[in-house]
């Protein structure tokens, strides 16, 4: 699960940058702010995915600790 995340999270990359480079040469904003837009998106999808990483972490050890007692 955690290669096609990063495949995925890849593909927003170059897509951004795509977008960016786009914007430089037709001097456009709209473009550049959506190459931004999709940058963020890509951050934000990998801060989540650790976040949430975590938690399942942390859920999964929290239940081995309660069948020990």
């Amino acid at each position: 699960m955690l290669i096609a995340i990063l495949m995925f999270d890849v593909a927003l990359v170059a897509w951004s940058l795509h977008l960016m480079q786009e914007a430089i040469e037709q001097q456009e904003f709209s473009l550049m702010l959506a190459g931004t837009l999709v940058a963020m998106s890509a951050a934000a999808m990998m801060v989540v995915y650790f976040l949430m990483g975590s938690y399942i972490g942390y859920l999964a050890q929290m239940a081995q600790h309660s069948y020990r007692f």
